[in-house]
């Protein structure tokens, strides 16, 4: 089985703290979708497998354009390839474009999950993030989304916001856990290069907030998120009744896929592959043949560097079974020499034969996938 994943690189606003390849300007949308179903046409044979057990619309926003772009893309989609009855298909929505009239459309089509961008249910934090929603619209927009059909919705929440007490996490919390949401991704907020929240941060505008607050917010999201049942199956990601990301968790089992449009990556098992992150070259190059991408073929230690980095992060951890059946003696025991003092200090524990991370260890993930790499 393999995912798809189509890039829309449009969004309304910039986000002060988004460095994701996208344009405000929409006047090329027609062009740049025509070109995303040829490069679907031109990479049928990418993937080695014909069998699509997960689509994925992100961005961008994939939300703010016509429905009938969408539809054309899985139209392709299918006539390429099988795709499965009980295949997970998702779109991002940002909150201020779910309209009853598009979800019921975009269902009948075949979208059966929602990722919804709220990021905060207060106004301040939307506010200082220049979201282009607000909290009202935040928690109508998953109403309504419910009222359309849809079972299946997952949401993003942003934590460590400058500002932001433990009290308003708390209350972020408890309104998404009012709301009966079953999946959301929270992540920290990262200051990335080339973006407003850097540059205000730079000009000591604003201040960011300390680096144990930030900490404290992700362990009260664990002791709060554990103790109303859900799952948190990936650092960043939470579940209940076993709603995992589908598309997602392949990304973090080594599982193939191919990713359609400008700045999309691809990954068929040897070798890694990135689309050109500029819409207008983009088009002009796939309809001119001309070379849009940049392709790297792994190493082994590339390839052991990439499955411990992402299969760390999760509640499966780093399968010593894995290793042993696909890297060498040398591999296996590099990682397991570094694994010794992770364990020793309460970072990591080995169950069931795969190295898992602690709630403790997960606040060093970034440290200890570090330590286990091959340079």
């Amino acid at each position: 089985m393999a995912g798809i994943y189509i890039h829309i690189p449009f969004c309304k606003q910039k986000c002060n703290y988004c460095n994701f390849h996208f344009s405000t300007k929409k006047d090329n949308v027609e062009e740049l979708v025509s070109g995303m179903i040829i490069e679907l046409d031109q990479r049928k044979s990418y993937l080695k497998t014909k069998k699509i057990d997960s689509i994925y619309f992100g961005g961008g926003t994939p939300s703010i354009i016509d429905v009938k772009h969408i539809i054309s893309i899985i139209e392709k989609i299918y006539s390429l390839y099988e795709v499965k009855k009980s295949a997970e298909i998702t779109m991002e929505f940002n909150p201020d474009d779910i309209k009853k009239e598009k979800l019921n459309i975009l269902r009948t089509a075949g979208i059966n999950r929602l990722s919804i961008g709220i990021q905060s249910f207060e106004n301040k934090d939307l506010i200082f993030m220049n979201r282009s929603h607000n909290a009202a619209e935040a928690i109508n927009s998953i109403q309504l989304a419910k009222e359309c059909g849809f079972d299946n919705i997952s949401i993003d929440l942003i934590y460590g916001v400058p500002n932001q007490t433990e009290s308003i996490w708390e209350k972020n919390l408890q309104q998404m856990f009012d709301l009966q949401i079953d999946h959301f991704s929270a992540y920290a907020l990262t200051v990335e290069p080339n973006t407003k929240l850097n540059y205000l941060i730079k000009k000591k505008k604003i201040k960011p907030l300390s680096e144990s607050k930030s900490e404290n917010h992700f362990k009260i999201l664990q002791e709060i998120s554990s103790e109303i049942g859900y799952k948190q199956y990936e650092i960043s990601n939470f579940c209940r009744k076993d709603k995992f990301a589908l598309h997602n968790t392949s990304y973090w089992e080594d599982k193939i896929y191919l990713g359609i449009g400008p700045s999309a990556h691809s990954y068929n098992g040897e070798s890694r592959r990135w689309n050109i992150s500029n819409n207008l070259k983009y088009i002009t190059f796939i309809n001119s043949g001309e070379k849009y991408f940049d392709e790297e073929i792994l190493s082994i230690n590339q390839k052991y560097n990439e499955y411990t980095l992402t299969s760390l992060r999760t509640i499966w951890g780093v399968s010593l079974d894995y290793l042993e059946n696909n890297f060498d003696k040398m591999i296996t025991s590099h990682f397991k020499k570094n694994s010794r003092k992770w364990i020793e200090n309460e970072n990591a524990i080995l169950e069931n034969n795969s190295l898992k991370l602690t709630n403790k260890g997960m606040l060093f993930a970034d440290a200890i996938s570090s330590d286990l790499f091959i340079i």
